[in-house]
């Protein structure tokens, strides 16, 4: 009989194994693909962005998906436990922009390696290529897990670690949440998070600007009342479909939000080219740029203040043929196009699918798990850890910190269980 069963073998199963196996107990992994870690090989364009050295409050705003649920976890094992996990290990980390680690070497590979390292050496059983059909339990307490070939493995402790739904080529297909409902657990609705945003706004239809990449730029979703719900200030782009980009990922769970808030498809997205600037100092800046140059045309009175294909689009979106000159431009006119820089507003109607999206939004409702031993609060035995809760982050690090960390407290409590 096995100690402890853990379905999955990502970054939160993996060290899920490695915690639950500390002490010596009996420790069995499965995993239905064939390799181990491969979500993680493939994280941050094969970099893997393993965690995140904010201090605890920015890393939970960076987790807008029940963030808070993570301070618990955290008192046993946070983001300087993973750096410090990963380094004694060999694996040497390095800081980049807002608080990013990464390895040195630059190969998500060796991060995966070091957990699979730190499995065996525990004498964690791995079986790959093993698909679990369900869990059991016998009155409200685990029993075992049954294999899809029928077969039955006892343990007192089960953690499932099965990952979301996004990404499911790495094996991420849902299984979690259907064992999950079955013991009793609640399943909040699972959306994309992470993933490009769709428009049919005929300037999208037709491709004026695909392929347009915009630097620093704030990218609003804007609720009923046309205030924005959230802005994101980072770099976007604009493709066949929409749009794309770090702003546009991490506005994307908030187009869903308002999508369900408005109770329509619909929704109004706003691009701020200039978000350090306030509306009256831009229009000073563009008066007296246009001053300088009367008798030039605005298309070239403008040049470098503006992307060209982009001062060519807000022109046209302001009713300004770009070859006008200054004195034909009424102040209101004028005023229109700094509104159209500062705020031009187009309609979105929602995300590319949940498979396509880096990360799954909603999952098994954390209501239901304690906190500081991420059990289950209806099944005594059953354990929780990774993208299966419902807890989502941006991409920088915080999703594989959330990982990690509940795992490591899954697999540490599963262990101390009689």
């Amino acid at each position: 009989m096995y100690h402890t069963i853990i379905i999955g073998a990502g970054p939160s199963g993996l060290m899920a194994a490695y915690s639950a196996s500390v002490n010596g107990n009996h420790v069995l992994l499965l995993e239905k693909k064939k390799g181990l870690g491969r979500k993680l090989r493939i994280s941050g364009g094969g970099r893997c962005n393993v965690t995140n050295r904010l201090p605890y409050e920015e890393i939970i705003q960076n987790i807008p998906g029940n963030g808070k649920f993570l301070y618990s976890p955290f008192s046993t094992f946070d983001n300087e436990s993973i750096i410090q996990f990963f380094e004694s290990r060999q694996v040497k980390l390095k800081e980049e922009d807002h608080g990013r680690m990464f390895p040195v070497s630059n190969r998500a590979q060796d991060v995966v390696e070091a957990l699979v390292t730190a499995v065996k050496d525990n004498g964690v059983e791995i079986r790959q290529e093993t698909a679990v059909a369900s869990i059991e339990s016998e009155q409200d307490q685990i029993t075992g897990v049954t294999l899809n070939n029928g077969t039955f493995i006892p343990a007192r402790t089960v953690i499932i670690a099965s990952g979301g739904c996004s990404v499911p080529h790495t094996g991420s297909t849902g299984d979690g949440y259907k064992f999950a409902e079955h013991l009793g657990h609640t399943i909040t609705e699972l959306f994309p998070t992470e993933v490009p945003i769709k428009s049919n706004e005929p300037f999208i239809k037709d491709k004026t600007l695909q392929g347009l990449s915009l630097q620093n730029v704030g990218l609003s979703v804007l609720k009923k009342n046309g205030k924005p719900r959230i802005t994101h200030q980072m770099d976007m782009l604009f493709t066949h479909f929409g749009v794309s980009g770090p702003a546009a990922l991490r506005c994307s769970q908030f187009i869903f939000k308002e999508q369900k808030s408005q109770k329509k498809q619909e929704i109004q997205m706003a691009i701020d080219l200039f978000p350090e600037t306030k509306s009256h100092d831009l229009e000073q800046q563009i008066i007296k740029k246009l001053k300088d140059e009367p008798n030039k045309a605005i298309k070239n009175a403008l040049k470098g203040l503006v992307q060209e294909r982009y001062l060519h689009f807000i022109l046209k979106q302001s009713s300004i043929d770009i070859d006008t000159t200054y004195h034909h431009l009424s102040q209101q006119v004028i005023r229109d196009f700094v509104q159209n820089l500062k705020a031009f507003t187009f309609t979105v109607n929602g995300t590319l699918p949940i498979d396509k999206a880096f990360v799954t939004g909603g999952g098994v409702n954390i209501k239901e798990i304690e906190p500081n031993t991420m059990q289950s609060k209806i099944c005594s035995g059953l354990f929780f850890s990774g993208e299966v809760l419902d807890i989502h982050g941006y991409t920088g690090g915080y999703n594989i910190t959330s990982a990690l960390v509940t795992g490591y407290v899954a697999g540490h409590n599963a262990s101390l269980i009689e």
